[in-house]
């Protein structure tokens, strides 16, 4: 791996891996491989196996030395994380003792200008975590004006995103918006922050980011992978980095960890049988220490639960947010 790679640790990493409880033999699922970090800790237990994935093939790329050093015990998969019961099936594994998941852009790719993740550093406007697809640009040159706002409103918890979006659609009149740099701009005339504040162009490339790559779909998608693979006892980690994402997971395991109390007054309505008993009460969040040591691991929250015996529940409909496909073809 390379040396930076070599050198990143996972947010949360030893409290993920505490959780996940890797045991020797058992067949684990890192569904966002990144640089490795807690596939590195979970090779460290003797006898696991770990089918470990990853839509950035830059990523992939950076495993080989790993997969090299795990003797066959570390196979990588390019691909999207809401796929992993797929991808375990074609490894020919129908059910795993554990999946860990770290959401959301890395610092790999925040710290890649060519990536076009970071208004702090120059680059084309692209945001996509693989290497298919729309890019940020894209959308910004297609989406109405309203479409804009509403991404820019729900994904990124803009208040101004009205005001925003109309400062985009002015300016790609004139010209293209095509690099991140124009983009800051344009949000820095409309959006103006207070000393000690976040950049003002923070909650729009985070709602370009998440719109682009689904983030909020594929993290609903994945969780329900990952309760229909696990093994009874297996147990389902996540750490994500902002209240959009933790909703979701915190939602996910309420609502799957539901036990009915029943009442004495009113007939007992038929309710799927708990299928995870949740670990974390409240999040699980950075100490001091990690925090100073990686100020973006601040926002970071884990949430565990262990898979019961219970049959699968339904999956949830997808929220009736704006969606990429239909932004894209002028919906």
């Amino acid at each position: 791996m390379s040396a930076h790679a070599s050198r990143h640790i996972s947010v949360l990493g030893r409290e993920a891996v505490d959780y996940l409880g890797p045991r020797a033999g058992g067949i684990y699922v890192d569904a966002t491989f990144g640089a490795g970090g807690y596939s590195r800790s979970i090779l460290d237990v003797a006898g696991t196996r770990v089918i470990g994935i990853d839509r950035d093939r830059t990523a992939i790329a950076g495993g080989f030395a790993l997969v090299d050093g795990a003797g066959g015990r570390l196979t990588l998969v390019e691909d999207r994380f809401s796929h992993l019961a797929e991808v375990c099936a074609a490894q020919g594994v129908d059910a795993v003792d554990g999946v860990v998941m770290d959401v959301g852009v890395s610092s790999m790719q925040l710290d890649q200008a060519e990536r076009g993740f970071s208004f702090r550093l120059g680059g084309p406007l692209d945001m996509r975590m693989g290497h298919s697809g729309p890019t940020a640009a894209d959308v910004v040159a297609k989406a109405s004006e309203k479409a804009l706002a509403d991404i820019i409103y729900i994904f990124g918890e803009e208040r101004h995103s009205r005001a925003v979006a109309r400062a985009i659609v002015a300016a790609r009149k004139d010209a293209p918006i095509t690099t991140t740099q124009a983009l800051a701009d344009i949000v820095g005339k409309v959006v103006r922050a207070k000393p000690n504040e976040i950049h003002p162009a923070t909650r729009t490339f985070q709602a370009l980011r998440i719109f682009v790559n689904e983030e909020l779909d594929e993290l609903h998608e994945a969780l329900s992978a990952a309760e229909r693979v696990l093994k009874p006892g297996g147990r389902l980690v996540v750490v994500s980095f902002h209240s959009l994402e933790d909703r979701i997971v915190k939602n996910f395991l309420a609502e799957r960890g539901k036990v009915s109390a029943g009442s004495r007054h009113l007939p007992e309505v038929a309710q799927a049988a708990p299928s995870f008993q949740i670990l974390t009460k409240r999040p699980v969040t950075p100490g001091n220490a990690e925090v100073a040591a990686n100020p973006r691991a601040r926002s970071a929250k884990l949430r565990a639960g262990e898979r019961t015996a219970a049959p699968v529940h339904a999956a949830d409909e997808l929220p009736s947010w704006p969606h990429l496909a239909d932004v894209m073809r002028g919906g």
